[in-house]
C-alpha cells in the first residue's frame, strides 16, 4: 500500500508536467491522485480476502475538534486493517482565472500544519501512518536566494530538516499553535515547470 501511494504521486507527477492533467487547485489535485491510487489497486491485491479503499474527505475526530482527511487509504485482510492518511497542498501562481495567487506565507504554515495533522491522526487511531504530499510552480520557496522573512519559520525549501519544534509564528495575522513530534526532511522533486514533494515523519529515537 505504501509504495502504491508513492507510485500514484509519481505518476500523477508526470501527467501534470506534461499537461495531460491539468491542476489548478487542491480539489482538483485530490480527486486526480484518488482516481490514479484506485487504478493500482488490482496490482497489489493478491486474493478474494484482500479488500482496499480509497476515501475522499473522510470526517474523523482528533483533539476533540472535527476533521476531515484528504484521502484515507485502507487495506483490509481477514480481521487486519491498515490505513494511509494522506494530506495533499497545492499551489500554483496563478489561479485558473488567469489571477495571480498571494499567500505564499500561509501555504507554507499549512505545509507544516498538515504534518501535525497526520501526526495526530496516526497518535489517536485514525491511521496507521501518515502521508504529506505537496506540489507548486514557485521555484523561490523551493530554492529561495534568502530566507530572512518570518514566515521562513515553516520553511519548506529543498533539504529543510525539522522537528520535534513547536511552532507559533503568527502567519497572516492569525496565531498560530502546534507541535510537531517527529522528523522531517524535504526533498523536492522538478517535473517540467512544477515542483513536487512526498515526506513522511520518522519518529525520534526510533
Amino acid at each position: 500500500m505504501r509504495a502504491s501511494v508513492t507510485l500514484a504521486w509519481r505518476v500523477l507527477s508526470q501527467k501534470i508536467a506534461s499537461e495531460a492533467i491539468l491542476i489548478h487547485k487542491e480539489a482538483s489535485l485530490q480527486l486526480q491522485y484518488a482516481l490514479l491510487l484506485q487504478q493500482l489497486v488490482p496490482l497489489i491485491q493478491f486474493g478474494s480476502r484482500e479488500k482496499y479503499q480509497v476515501e475522499l474527505e473522510c470526517g474523523v475526530t482528533v483533539a476533540g475538534s472535527h476533521r476531515e482527511i484528504d484521502i484515507l487509504f485502507v487495506g483490509e485482510v481477514d480481521d487486519v486493517v491498515h490505513k494511509i492518511a494522506i494530506e495533499m497542498k497545492c499551489y500554483r501562481t496563478l489561479a485558473a482565472s488567469g489571477n495571480k495567487r498571494g499567500a505564499t506565507d500561509i501555504f507554507m504554515k499549512d505545509v507544516y500544519f498538515d504534518l501535525h495533522l497526520l501526526e495526530s491522526y496516526v497518535s489517536e487511531g485514525k491511521a496507521n501512518r501518515g502521508v504529506a504530499l505537496v506540489m507548486n510552480d514557485l521555484k523561490r520557496l523551493v530554492k529561495p536566494s534568502q530566507k530572512e522573512a518570518k514566515c521562513w519559520s515553516y520553511d519548506i525549501s529543498d533539504g529543510a530538516q525539522f522537528g520535534p519544534a513547536f511552532f507559533n509564528t503568527p502567519i497572516g495575522g492569525k496565531p498560530v499553535d502546534f507541535t510537531l513530534n517527529n522528523y522531517y526532511c524535504l526533498e523536492w522533486h522538478s517535473c517540467g515547470s512544477f515542483w513536487f514533494l512526498e515526506v513522511e515523519g520518522e519518529k525520534v529515537g526510533r
